[in-house]
């Protein structure tokens, strides 16, 4: 049980901020303050300059603890307390790897690297007043190498630190950049589909309004000579302006542009959008999967239920739908991949669904990268209330499956 909830807790503390800084990283800030005060403390009675000296080493203790955030007003306050200890006379001293710690701190944490380069400077020189005032018989040019030796490895690993913590946080810069980009990429296929739906939904509520004209007018010649041939147009105008004001509605919203994709070849078959004015049928749905064969895909396709007539813009979207999905079969899965196409009709709504096996060879000519299919599909479903499921399956595969409601019967509403 207690290893159980160990990791939870553990990330708790983690995530925790304490004086706007992670709380793993104020502990051990308070650490190292502890552990220069104890030095200081416990040297007191042996070291030279006594309790003043001791003094001197615990003021360092406070400096220490904004090493990270403020590392060069904290380098000032050590090092000028390291040099009223060695104007005292009293030579090097434990608690002085505060002095070490504060140049590391400065190297690795201050913003430019010119004042590491000072702080290195000023710890040169005072390992040259230091060493002179150490007693013994060494000679004092030995005491300098030692203590230069040191204060230049410490000088070093921080640079080494900084270096790498620059890299870090240069890649997760570069990283939030790719990730804006990306998300301002995705924004821009969206509008452009959205441009793209709302110029087809167009052509198809001004077919829509052309037959209701032309039916129009043959009410108003036909209802005099023929009675019933003009209740049948009436009726055809009625049921083509349900028809119609359903598109409207739908075009609420998207946005219009004038700029129009350009078509895009996958292996000889042309996966953009047709000419201006040319709007598939589901009746073309065979055709279609003859270019895709042709292109090198097994494809077969099956229809359960009844079928039913669509209006014009579910339709192109269902032709939209099955297109796409082929595209990214024979990009992504490959030439020579088996694809299973199945329509499932039912009384409320028509299910798509492509299913491929991924176990293609890659095409000659891949299309250029940066395609949002996925996100056109999906966008072209939610205009019509439906529902895009897309991803890999177990045996390695890809599978998409669209769900398009149905719209109501136009003789239930007459009846309602």
């Amino acid at each position: 049980m207690g290893k159980a909830r160990a990791g939870p807790v553990r990330w708790v503390i983690v995530d925790r901020v304490v004086f706007g800084r992670p709380v793993r990283g104020v502990a051990f800030d308070v650490l190292v303050c502890a552990l220069v005060a104890l030095v200081a403390v416990a040297a007191a009675a042996n070291q030279p300059g006594g309790v003043a000296a001791t003094l001197v080493g615990v003021l360092m203790v406070p400096a220490l603890f904004f090493r990270r955030t403020r590392p060069v007003p904290v380098a000032v306050v050590v090092g000028g307390l390291a040099l009223v200890q060695v104007a005292a006379g009293w030579g090097p001293l434990a608690y002085d790897v505060a002095v070490l710690i504060a140049l590391y701190s400065v190297v690795k944490y201050a913003d430019r690297l010119r004042d590491g380069v000072v702080a290195g400077v000023v710890a040169a020189v005072g390992v040259v007043l230091a060493a002179v005032q150490v007693p013994g018989p060494a000679p004092w040019w030995g005491s300098v190498l030692y203590f230069g030796l040191v204060t230049g490895a410490v000088w070093l690993v921080g640079l080494n630190v900084r270096t790498r913590r620059l890299y870090v946080l240069s890649l997760e810069e570069r990283a939030s950049t790719l990730e804006r980009e990306r998300e301002a990429e995705a924004r821009a296929a969206v509008a452009e589909e959205r441009t793209r739906i709302a110029r087809e939904l167009h052509d198809v509520v001004a077919h829509s309004m052309a037959v209701m004209i032309v039916q129009a007018d043959g009410v108003r010649f036909t209802i005099d000579r023929d009675p019933d041939t003009a209740r049948v147009a009436a009726k055809v105008v009625a049921d083509t302006g349900r028809q119609a004001l359903e598109e409207m509605r739908r075009l609420v919203g998207v946005l219009r542009e004038p700029s129009r994709p350009e078509p895009v070849a996958v292996a000889g078959v042309t996966t953009g959008p047709e000419p201006a004015h040319r709007r598939p049928a589901l009746v073309e749905l065979p055709d279609l999967l003859d270019r895709f064969r042709a292109a090198g895909l097994a494809v077969t396709d099956s229809t359960s239920g009844e079928s039913v007539s669509l209006p014009p813009g579910l339709e192109l979207t269902v032709y939209r739908v099955v297109q796409e999905s082929l595209t990214n079969a024979l990009k992504h899965a490959g030439v020579g991949a088996s694809v299973a196409l199945h329509l499932d009709w039912s009384p409320t709504a028509v299910v798509v669904r492509v299913v491929d096996d991924g176990h293609g060879r890659p095409v000659v000519r891949l299309a250029p990268p940066g395609g949002h299919g996925l996100v056109g599909m999906r966008e072209r479903v939610g205009v019509y209330d439906g529902s895009l499921v897309a991803g890999a399956t177990p045996a390695g595969g890809w599978r998409v499956e669209a769900r398009l409601p149905l719209p109501s019967v136009p003789e239930q509403e007459e009846a309602a």
